[in-house]
């Protein structure tokens, strides 16, 4: 292992701990996101309370700390595997940041980036993944924890067996785990997830 690994690790957990949405709707609205909405520190949670402007900056922040982690992981040098652990780690900084109580989001634009870093084909597959996962499962969280699981998969497959399989299968665990919170939720819109009226 290389004795610079460690350092990437946590680099990329302290990156994915970079809380956007939150600071950025606190600026905008003066609110705690987490206190509305799905109470994740989330893109789609920041449209909801702060509007598109403020949700398109967090997606693009959130979007580069992944893509951040793993070019600094990629340009030292590291072995594919400690690569995709520097990715997972960010993604996993993202979900449970140091920075806002260990109370964060869900990964995926953090993931998004790791992947397109090292191939855009890759981050298109893992997108049409989780696009058709959505259409069919038609609830966003576990076609979530499907697609985590299931994008590995789809990449060896395809061939996508280089440095982009090793993040897509760390991530995608991390992803899978995280969006088991939601499991349950009830959705009356596929991408927004409000919550159904009783």
């Amino acid at each position: 292992m290389s004795l610079l690994s460690p350092a990437y690790w946590f680099l990329g957990y302290l990156l994915g701990s970079l809380p956007f949405a939150l600071w950025i709707t606190r600026l905008v609205k003066g609110i705690d996101v987490r206190d509305g909405g799905s109470g994740h520190v989330t893109t789609t949670n920041t449209i909801r309370q702060a509007g598109w402007m403020a949700g398109a900056a967090v997606f693009v922040l959130d979007f580069g700390k992944g893509f951040l982690a793993v070019w600094l992981a990629l340009h030292a040098g590291l072995p594919a595997w400690s690569v995709g652990l520097t990715g997972a780690l960010a993604v996993a900084g993202h979900c449970w940041p140091v920075f806002a109580q260990f109370r964060g989001g869900m990964g995926l634009a953090t993931m998004g980036g790791g992947l397109a870093v090292v191939s855009p084909l890759g981050f298109l597959v893992a997108l049409g993944t989780l696009i058709a996962l959505v259409l069919i499962v038609r609830h966003s969280a576990r076609a979530s924890v499907f697609t985590g699981l299931a994008v590995p998969v789809v990449f060896w497959l395809v061939g996508l067996r280089g440095t982009e399989l090793w993040i897509a299968a760390a991530c995608g665990l991390v992803i899978a785990v995280r969006f088991t919170i939601d499991w349950n939720r009830k959705y009356r819109e596929l991408w927004l997830d409000r919550e159904k009226k009783l």
